[in-house]
């Protein structure tokens, strides 16, 4: 169900919410939301243009700090407060090669040190060891049920997935799961409802990963783990995913999407049809971010919230070296400040980091996805600019 005297976020007035003044003496105070938008994307792209080649020609990097800012604590979770990191390198998920390495990418970046500056203790479980698809594994009828490329390999990577998220998130340990392609969302959120079948979900992404089988144009499972979460899909008659009747299903009142702009014309239908919470690129155009997280936070009030995060929510300005890049996605500051309001609740208790591939881009542009997704993940566990 919607709040109540909020406009459907599928169904908005016509005229726009009050937008908040950013100020900067540098852009025309007659701009508009969206036209700080486009003068944001121009602005950045000549910045990104010009950093990369003084990288290449200079080794030089923009600083960027932690600072730990006290924060309300979810009180579901253990004292003193230990982040469970798992590294989930599924790569079967979507064509493209590289989302394997993005965990250690992550990690090498600086994640246990960053963790550790904000006051969270450290439990590194390492990567799990997926098994790789081969030409014997059961597969779906395709005649009868659709499409899934390698559905019984990445079924049984979510099956490992979901049981270790849900050991770490039942004993009290904040879960961050870094992938990975977003298949992997399946196993982490399954894992969560689990320990908390209450859970709110947020799922931050430029794609709604609702396609079922049946109507998946690419068979790419990374587009259909929402499908599988709100049992779109009998996971009892796919093989490799048996394992997912044993945990709670996900409802339409428990998900909220932010950041959508290339939606298939089946998931559209799903969407409408399930009366799922979408707030689209166009929606933070009108509420602003800050309006967006306030309608998703007073949906998902009372909840333990978890995050799944692909990192080509973000605008590709930011974060190039990712699969699905569609421009006109979150801004920098957009990035952070949606989980800033989310851990500012007190009950974010779990977090997924997916999509970084380090094999997409050159080398400028791989170092600044994965520290743009690292500061993301500093943002969620507590670092704030004061």
């Amino acid at each position: 169900s919607k709040p109540s005297g909020r406009p459907k976020p599928t169904n908005v007035s016509p005229n726009c919410a009050m937008l908040s003044l950013i100020r900067c003496s540098s852009i025309p105070a007659r701009l508009g939301r969206v036209g700080l938008r486009a003068f944001h994307t121009s602005a950045v792209a000549r910045v990104s243009v010009e950093g990369v080649l003084r990288e290449q020609h200079t080794g030089s990097r923009v600083k960027r700090k932690v600072h730990h800012a006290k924060i309300p604590f979810p009180n579901f979770l253990k004292t003193p407060k230990t982040c469970a990191v798992l590294g989930a390198p599924m790569v079967w998920g979507q064509a493209k090669d590289g989302t394997d390495n993005g965990p250690q990418m992550l990690r090498a970046a600086g994640l246990h040190a960053e963790l550790k500056d904000l006051e969270w203790n450290v439990n590194d479980i390492g990567d799990l060891k997926f098994t790789p698809p081969t030409s014997d594994d059961p597969a779906l009828d395709a005649s009868e049920r659709g499409q899934m490329r390698f559905g019984y390999a990445v079924g049984m990577g979510n099956k490992q997935v979901s049981e270790t998220v849900y050991k770490h998130a039942a004993a009290g340990e904040f879960v961050l799961t870094l992938g990975g392609d977003h298949s992997i969302g399946a196993g982490t959120v399954s894992g969560v409802l689990k320990a908390r079948p209450n859970t709110g979900v947020i799922w931050v992404d430029a794609h709604a990963d609702i396609n079922t089988p049946a109507v998946s144009q690419s068979g790419n499972i990374h587009g259909m783990p929402v499908a599988f979460l709100m049992r779109l899909v009998d996971p009892k008659a796919v093989p490799g995913w048996e394992w997912m009747a044993d945990t709670p299903p996900l409802r339409p009142q428990q998900l909220v999407y932010i950041g959508l702009r290339d939606v298939d014309e089946a998931e559209r239908v799903i969407l409408r049809d399930l009366g799922i919470t979408c707030y689209t690129m166009q929606h933070v155009d009108r509420y602003g971010i800050g309006g967006v997280m306030e309608r998703t936070l007073e949906q998902l009030h009372g909840r333990p919230l978890h995050c799944s995060y692909d990192i080509d929510g973000v605008d590709p300005l930011h974060a190039p070296s990712t699969g699905t890049t569609v421009r006109g996605g979150l801004t920098f500051r957009e990035a952070h400040y949606l989980v800033e309001a989310a851990s500012e609740t007190g009950q974010l208790g779990s977090f997924d980091m997916v999509e970084v591939n380090p094999e997409l881009g050159t080398k400028p542009e791989n170092l600044q996805t994965a520290e743009m997704g690292l500061a993301i993940i500093d943002s969620a566990l507590g670092s704030r600019i004061l």
